[in-house]
């Protein structure tokens, strides 16, 4: 069955700044990680469409190394996710409809072999699974923002996440609020940001040549 995606409700007015350099659809320009959210809570469906659209991430030899803990914040484990963070990010996060820990299977057994190995892509293809739940959450009118501060022995005690098992982010999602709803100090910061443009990461030839 084919998800259609729901109408967007009316989100706060806040102008994006963002002008991209050349022609992309509205969609990478329009996402961006807010931390104000609303207290609306997150239907199943919707959550289960966000990991349908992580579930067919590309991936080195179909290997699908990515592994999500989630909890809606009516559940006892949001708490424990909550719990995990660094101070900072307590001070918004717990509002999020949903918390989400990235984790990935260092290991894969390839075709042909009987032992699982080390998989030097397991982080790189569980980056393309958040990219595509971040960009579902986008369209259907959710926003999802990825945090890198946590404590992962923590999170790998709290959520029993076994050893083979590297932990990438934590991620709120939730429905966008103004940003009066933040703390004063994070208030300024609320607003989609800029980027670099490509010709500084981007190299025809040679990593030393310009684009």
């Amino acid at each position: 069955m084919t998800v259609t995606n729901p109408q967007k409700p009316a989100a706060p007015s806040t102008a994006n700044p963002r002008k991209p350099d050349h022609p992309v659809a509205d969609l990478f320009v329009d996402r961006w990680s807010p931390r104000a959210f609303t207290s609306e809570a997150i239907p199943d469906e919707t959550v289960t469409t966000l990991f349908e659209a992580a579930r067919w991430a590309a991936s080195s030899y179909n290997s699908q190394p990515w592994n999500f803990v989630y909890a809606k914040r009516d559940e006892p484990a949001f708490a424990r996710i909550v719990g995990t963070l660094s101070e900072r990010n307590q001070a918004w996060a717990p509002q999020a409809a949903l918390l989400i820990v990235v984790t990935s299977n260092t290991l894969f057994t390839p075709p042909g072999q009987s032992a699982a190995v080390p998989w030097p892509t397991h982080a790189f293809d569980s980056g393309a699974a958040w990219a595509n739940l971040a960009l579902q959450a986008q369209l259907s009118g959710w926003h999802a923002h990825a945090m890198a501060g946590f404590d992962g022995a923590r999170v790998r005690s709290e959520l029993a996440v076994p050893t083979a098992y590297d932990i990438h982010a934590v991620v709120a999602v939730g429905r966008r609020g103004d940003k009066s709803l933040l703390p004063e100090a994070f208030q300024a910061a609320e607003t989609p940001n800029g980027r670099k443009p490509i010709a500084a990461f981007v190299h025809r030839g040679r990593f030393s040549d310009g684009l």
